[in-house]
């Protein structure tokens, strides 16, 4: 096992060098530039040069490259463009919010998705089955942002329960009562997504494995209908639904820009949608860097979680 982790990690190597091409490339060749976007429009043609030359704008791409690369082997992701700050520190700082709001929004996925699941499975086409299989349906085919708007303006503007947008209240006491106040909603929008697709994954992987010749013979033997499901067919059929669960980690974030834009919460997705407005090269490029590794981790991670779930997957 340690020598497959160790090869997989080999492997991501040549992986994350190769998306840093592509997307130093793709940002690079977009139109317009960062000076475009903090210089005085009065300036001269000779004083935009000069500023771009201060920024090494002009040189060709591959210096550009070469220059970033170097200093990201040294740990040195650059300074903003915008705000002149480390690229490191101004990540850093918004990956900790990110963090707490995807990890509480898996939670109340997987928390609603894979109880619920189960229960349709074993209540097959009963209405039960009928109604928690629509809800998914429903919790698929509403957008983030429309369900995010629909909350804000019932529960914070006509309910007034709780806080439009944010991750603290100005002026309060930054406490952890107000902190989780702010992070129900935009946790709650992403946590209904994520369960709509979930619960049909777990109903189909428990259906399946309910019809496994083990789980017959486990209810001969006078087994009660509980242990028989939780304790011998969920086991098995974690397999699948970790392979989407560690999809759903990467996926996470793409979600998060939207919601964290819409609930004004200070992480990596409201500060994607800066850096593209203010043409933030280096930042961008260590969003980039991050969002690739976080792949390559989740995935790593998927397959070390199936051989804790099964013991009979083996690595060699």
């Amino acid at each position: 096992m340690f020598s497959y982790i160790i090869r997989r990690l080999l492997i991501t190597i040549p992986i994350i060098f190769g998306v840093t091409i592509i997307n130093f490339l793709i940002i690079n060749m977009a139109p317009g530039n960062p000076v475009e976007m903090m210089i005085d429009p009065n300036l001269s043609q000779e004083d935009i040069e000069a500023r771009k030359d201060a920024l090494g704008l002009n040189a060709p791409l591959y210096v550009q490259y070469f220059n970033w690369l170097m200093n990201l082997l040294k740990g040195d992701l650059g300074f903003s463009m915008s705000t002149f700050e480390p690229v490191t520190q101004i990540i850093s700082e918004r990956l900790g919010p990110t963090i707490l709001l995807m990890g509480t929004a898996l939670f109340i996925g997987l928390f609603i998705a894979i109880p619920l699941g189960i229960i349709s499975a074993t209540k097959q086409y009963s209405k039960l089955d009928y109604f928690v299989t629509g809800g998914a349906f429903m919790g698929i085919s509403i957008p983030n942002f429309f369900l995010g708007l629909g909350l804000i303006y019932i529960v914070s503007l006509q309910l007034n329960l709780l806080p439009t947008g944010g991750m603290v209240t100005l002026g309060g006491d930054n406490g952890l009562a107000d902190r989780t106040l702010h992070l129900i909603l935009p946790s709650v929008v992403l946590g209904i997504g994520i369960a709509g697709k979930k619960i049909r994954y777990v109903r189909s992987s428990v259906l399946e494995t309910l019809g496994q010749d083990y789980l017959r013979t486990a209810r001969a033997k006078g087994l009660r209908e509980f242990i028989v499901i939780n304790k011998h067919g969920l086991r098995n059929a974690l397999i699948p639904i970790i392979t989407v669960i560690g999809l759903e980690i990467p996926l996470l974030l793409g979600g998060a820009v939207i919601i964290e834009q819409i609930f004004q919460w200070p992480g990596i997705g409201q500060l994607t949608i800066s850096s593209i407005m203010s043409r933030d090269y280096p930042t961008l490029m260590g969003l980039n860097l991050l969002a690739a590794v976080i792949v390559v981790s989740a995935n790593l991670l998927t397959d070390i979680v199936y051989s804790l779930v099964d013991p009979r997957i083996k690595y060699e």
